[in-house]
C-alpha cells in the first residue's frame, strides 16, 4: 500500500524506521494507532499529498521498523524514545519544524513530542484521544470493557506476549472488529499489512512494552509536565468519533484544555478509526487546520 510515496528507511541509535513521502508543499508528519501501520492513512495521506510533504513513518515495535529490547523501565518503548524517533525521521526528510497528525498511539507520540520539542512542531492534530494520564486517572467500567487491551497488555511478560503470538491475526481482528464499525471499515489490503506485521518476530513484545511504558514511564513524565505547568502552546486540535468510547467516556475538549493553551475541537460521524471511518472529514479538517 502506499506504492506512491518514495519509502526511506532511517536510522537512529541502532532502530531502523521505516518511512515513506511523498507530496509538495508544508511538511506534516503522520503517525498510525495500535494495532496498526502507516497504512492505517491510505485514505488520507494521497489527498493531503496534493497539497503537502507528507511524511509517513511506522512507529518502534510496528509495521516494519525494527522491534527493540524489552528494558526495566519501558525505556525503550516509552512515547519520548518515539518521539525522538519521530524528530529523526523529520530531519532525515530535510525538515527541522512540521505539522503532526496523528492517532490513537500515535497521537500520543504526537503529545509528547510536542512537548518535548516545542520548536518542531506548528500545529498538532490529534485523532481520538484524551490525555493518557486524564485517561488512566479518570478510567470507569465503561472505558475497560471498551479498551481492555489497555489492561491486559500491560501485564508481566510474558503472558501477553504468549497470547498474542499464538494467533497475532486474531488479536487485531479482536481490537479493531470489536468496535463501532466492525470490520468492513478496513479495506482488505490494509487489514492484511496490519496482520502480518502483528505475526513479525518480535511485534507481541513490543506492542505490550508499548503499553506498559504508557503505564508507568509515560505517566511519569506526564506527571513531571503537570507539575511543572508546562502546557502545549501550539495550535491544537483535536477530534473523536462521536460512536467511541472516547467521546463517551471523556470531556475530550476539557481535559485537553487543561494540558494545552490553544484548543479547538470536534466530534465527527465515525468510531475510533477515524481516517479509515471517516476520510474525508479527516482530510477537510487537516486541510483547514494547516494552513496557516
Amino acid at each position: 500500500m502506499l506504492k506512491s510515496f518514495t519509502p526511506l528507511m532511517v536510522e537512529r541509535q541502532g532502530v531502523q524506521l521505516h518511512t515513506r513521502v511523498a507530496g509538495v508543499g508544508a511538511p506534516v508528519l503522520l503517525l498510525h494507532g495500535h494495532p496498526q501501520t502507516m497504512s492505517m492513512w491510505h485514505r488520507v495521506a494521497p489527498v493531503l499529498a496534493q497539497s503537502h510533504r507528507v511524511v509517513l513513518m511506522d512507529l518502534r515495535g510496528y509495521g516494519d521498523s525494527s522491534r527493540p529490547e524489552a528494558d526495566a523501565e519501558h525505556r525503550n518503548h516509552s512515547k519520548r524514545e518515539m518521539a525522538q524517533d519521530a524528530l529523526a525521521v523529520m530531519k532525515a526528510h530535510g525538515f527541522d519544524r512540521f505539522d503532526v497528525l496523528a492517532h490513537d498511539r500515535g497521537a500520543r507520540v504526537g503529545h509528547r513530542l510536542a512537548v518535548d520539542a516545542p520548536e518542531a512542531v506548528n500545529r498538532l492534530l490529534l485523532l481520538d484521544i484524551a490525555p493518557t494520564l486524564a485517561m488512566y486517572e479518570n478510567t470507569s467500567e465503561a472505558f475497560a470493557r471498551a479498551y481492555w487491551h489497555w489492561f491486559f497488555m500491560i501485564q508481566p511478560s510474558p503472558l501477553p506476549e504468549a497470547l498474542i503470538e499464538s494467533d497475532p491475526a486474531r488479536y487485531v481482528r479482536s481490537v479493531i472488529g470489536a468496535r463501532y464499525a466492525g470490520l468492513q471499515a478496513f479495506a482488505p489490503e490494509a487489514l492484511a499489512e496490519y496482520e502480518r506485521c502483528a505475526a513479525l518476530p518480535g511485534t507481541a513484545l513490543s506492542i505490550a512494552e508499548d503499553y506498559r511504558a504508557s503505564a508507568s514511564l509515560d505517566l511519569a513524565h506526564d506527571r513531571a509536565d503537570v507539575a511543572a505547568g508546562h502546557k502545549l502552546q501550539q495550535p491544537l486540535r483535536v477530534l473523536w468519533g462521536n460512536h467511541g468510547a472516547v467521546g463517551r467516556c471523556f470531556d475530550v475538549l476539557g481535559l485537553w484544555r487543561e494540558r494545552a493553551a490553544q484548543v479547538t475541537g470536534y466530534a465527527l460521524d465515525s468510531g475510533h478509526y477515524l481516517a479509515e471511518e471517516a476520510p474525508e472529514q479527516v482530510i477537510a479538517q487537516a486541510q483547514q487546520f494547516f494552513t496557516h
